[in-house]
């Protein structure tokens, strides 16, 4: 019951809405087994997972597997790292102060960037059983292939894990099974045995809007014989607009995005080659943006929503269902200004959330409380992480930055409670 309670809170944003929260991208995953065919920039595994749960009947359906898992996922790291358990107060407390149930509520794979980092924490830093460890690894690859910035937000982790213990497997192992479903799952959706078989095209525009590739265009063409070419000297100074404007570069080309992904990779390439120094440039500076960028506000309007998420829940469930979605506060465009109360005092939270997270980390180096040190390595290094692959390989956005810095009032409320029975000395070992 208390499991419940808790996944009731923490998606309390989608009864304010009177309907799950949704993305226009939620449309592309559902998509996926409405229409029967595969998304070219996305992994099908979030897809599944709705469709596990929707029975084309009902999104409410995923919305309560979202909140359980989140539920019992924030129960089990209370208990690993301060031995009791005040559960529906954690949860209230993220509740009310951050964006936790803003991604609770969601039906979008962002949950699963802190659902990672939660999952390896405790894979690399707590006792378990071995069912418990088998779960976790599970939901671990679950999360990784469940979208392409996971994967390197999950290798990040995996060091962290190296360079406190000295090992990793059992945080290694779900990372090297989500490689094996992501390769094998475009190679059946796309035919192709890649992790991303048309990635490329992401950081491409990326570092057109930053200059570097869009010099390297200039420069090559018209010998290098690029459908880019005929963009030479007038691309789009904003990635969103290299990316969707249906009259740009990507769309605009025969093809698409799929036809041009593999030019994509050789200009990727050849920039890389010709100005290293300033890509890596490009690549910090947006990811240090990005992490100053956590607001939740740009995924409660109604954009694009109709012709994505409205468009598939027309094809595939039914009327009063669809009736449900029309009917809800971020259809309508009202959500934004409905929510707007409730997320004021998160800027305040989250600086609060960072300073008693280091806080709490550096008491846990000193009394040696492995598990709480973990966790806040793992936060504070998948907060980063986070920010340098989304930031620097896509472009700074709120949702991006406001998915995973939760951890950071999480972490801080974690760290509020007396010193474990269990914890020794600063020279205790974390590897014991």
């Amino acid at each position: 019951m208390r499991l419940l309670l808790g996944a009731l809170v923490l998606t309390w944003p989608s009864l304010l809405n009177r309907y799950p929260l949704v993305f226009s991208d939620t449309g592309a995953f559902l998509a996926l087994t409405v229409e029967g065919w595969p998304v070219w920039d996305k992994p099908p595994a979030y897809g599944l997972a709705l469709q596990a749960f929707h029975w084309r009947w009902t999104l409410w359906g995923p919305l309560l597997a979202q909140g359980l898992l989140l539920s019992w996922l924030l129960r089990r790291v209370q208990r690993a790292v301060s031995g009791r358990e005040a559960h529906l107060l954690l949860c209230a407390g993220l509740a009310a102060g951050s964006a936790a149930p803003w991604f609770g509520a969601l039906l979008m794979p962002d949950l699963l960037a802190p659902v990672l980092v939660l999952a390896v924490a405790l894979l690399g830093f707590v006792p378990l059983s071995g069912g418990e460890r088998a779960g976790l690894q599970a939901l671990a690859a679950f999360a990784v292939a469940a979208h392409p910035s996971h994967l390197p937000l999950g290798l990040a982790l995996v060091l962290v894990v190296v360079a406190l213990r000295g090992m990793a497997w059992r945080c290694l192992l779900p990372v090297g099974l989500a490689v094996g479903l992501l390769v094998a799952g475009n190679w059946v959706m796309h035919g192709r045995a890649a992790l991303s078989p048309h990635g490329a095209v992401f950081p491409l525009a990326r570092l057109v809007a930053d200059g570097p590739a869009a010099r390297t265009i200039e420069a090559r063409c018209p010998a290098a014989g690029w459908a880019l070419c005929a963009w030479a000297g007038r691309l789009p100074a904003d990635s969103d607009e290299f990316l969707w404007d249906g009259d740009g570069p990507v769309w605009g080309s025969p093809g698409g995005p799929i036809a041009l992904a593999p030019e994509a990779a050789a200009i990727l390439l050849e920039t890389l080659r010709r100005e290293p120094l300033g890509v890596a440039r490009a690549v910090l500076g947006n990811g240090w943006r990005q992490l100053l960028r956590n607001r939740v506000g740009d995924v409660l309007g109604p954009e694009n929503l109709a012709g994505s998420v409205g468009k598939q829940l027309a094809l595939g469930f039914p009327e009063a269902e669809q009736r449900r979605f029309t009917e809800g506060l971020q259809a309508r465009g009202l959500l934004r200004m409905m929510a707007a109360p409730f997320l004021a005092l998160h800027p305040l939270v989250l600086l609060l959330g960072a300073a008693g997270t280091v806080l709490g980390g550096w008491w846990a180096w000193r009394v040696g409380d492995r598990a709480m040190l973990g966790l806040v390595a793992c936060v504070l290094a998948g907060v980063a992480a986070n920010a340098l692959v989304t930031g620097g390989l896509s472009g700074p956005h709120d949702r991006y930055g406001a998915r995973i810095a939760w951890l950071l009032p999480l972490a801080a409320l974690l760290a509020l409670r007396p010193v474990p029975k269990h914890a020794g000395g600063a020279e205790a070992k974390l590897g014991a």
